[in-house]
């Protein structure tokens, strides 16, 4: 009975959580594309170099053996940035924890 009622729980966690995770995206997105352009701009020597995004996901912290989580939610957008007869792919991460974001990647 207790085992039923907890997946009820977790369901409808998970339920409610999907427009908070689309949020999430959509209010990080704009920080992540400056991330992407700022490195890529220095990268490549190109202040004119133009970014957009091609994917995005939110990565849920992974769940210990006693039930803890360890680490924050986080976005990953993968960006693709242009310019100067160039290009190159960065995977920006921003954790739900900060109020910054990184660039985790960079390939050309």
């Amino acid at each position: 009975m207790t085992s039923s009622k907890g997946c009820l729980l977790l369901a409808a966690i998970a339920l409610a959580g999907c427009a908070t995770d689309q949020q999430f995206l959509d209010g990080k997105q704009p920080m992540a594309i400056d991330t992407a352009l700022q490195r890529a701009r220095f990268d490549m020597n190109c202040p004119e170099a133009s970014g957009t995004v091609l994917s995005r996901m939110l990565v849920q912290p992974p769940v210990g053996p006693m039930g803890g989580v360890y680490g924050a939610s986080r976005g990953e957008y993968t960006i693709g940035v242009a310019g100067c007869g160039q290009r190159t792919t960065l995977v920006v991460v921003c954790p739900d924890t900060s109020e910054g974001c990184f660039a985790a990647d960079g390939r050309r």
